[in-house]
């Protein structure tokens, strides 16, 4: 099996200044997203793997290629794909055609990883391979379980007041529908399906559940304070979390 792991990221931030440079704990956001990559390869020799950084940003590039000496592929973004409203999928499609070019490989997964999301580990990374592998969908995305629920206690402002946002008459969360966050960490596709050109819920999907370590969006600087207060808890006190923090190097 050859996988391509794929790192997006654009230059600046119109939330938090330059996110995707930011230190998290003492080390640069990006690395943690490197260093799971990192232990999911140390732990799985077996498997053939190249990861690509695609970005239009120059001091990212730098920070990637300061990175130890593991190999990351570096694409250039062009212009069109830098857009605020350029489809994440867009730009890894692009990066899965320059990499079968480059590399003269064809890949049978593409992994990506968020940059903004530090709090996984490698067991995550291999669930997601895993079940890919074990499934017959386009798409495996990683989820947390929901602390609110559309049946049961989120509403939404209508002309007659506050109604819950999908009508029902569930009396506790229990009787609803399980509902999940996209954390926005982990998405294994086929690359047949990244060539499509259709969007993620065109394909037929599947997910992954990680543990919930509170989905923090991260638009501003109290995101990222809160995340840090959270991230410095989960790294001294689960094991799998902290040796994403003690690979960096």
């Amino acid at each position: 099996m050859k996988i391509l792991f794929t790192i997006c990221g654009r230059a600046g931030s119109k939330g938090i200044k330059n996110k995707n440079l930011k230190e998290f704990l003492g080390f640069p956001l990006p690395y943690y997203t490197i260093s799971a990559i990192d232990l999911y390869r140390q732990k799985n020799p077996q498997i053939s793997s190249d990861i690509v950084l695609n970005t239009d940003s120059a001091e990212l590039i730098k920070l990637i290629k300061d990175y130890r000496t593991l190999k990351i592929d570096v694409i250039e973004r062009e212009a069109s794909l830098g857009l605020d409203n350029t489809p994440k999928l867009e730009v890894i499609a692009k990066s899965l055609e320059i990499m079968k070019q480059r590399k003269s490989v064809n890949y049978d997964m593409v992994i990506d990883l968020d940059i903004t999301s530090p709090l996984r580990t490698s067991l995550d990374v291999e669930n997601l391979i895993k079940h890919k592998v074990n499934t017959q969908v386009d798409v495996v995305f990683s989820v947390t379980n929901s602390r609110r629920n559309p049946y049961f206690n989120m509403v939404k402002r209508t002309e007659n007041g506050y109604v819950r946002v999908i009508n029902s008459s569930f009396n506790s969360r229990q009787e609803a529908p399980e509902i999940y966050d996209m954390n926005a960490s982990l998405y294994a596709y086929s690359p047949e399906f990244l060539v499509s050109g259709k969007g993620l819920f065109e394909g037929t999907c599947d997910v992954i559940k990680m543990m919930d370590t509170a989905v923090l969006d991260l638009d501003h600087e109290n995101d990222f304070e809160l995340m840090e207060v959270i991230g410095k808890h989960l790294f001294e006190n689960y094991p799998l979390l902290g040796e994403v923090r003690r690979n960096i190097k």
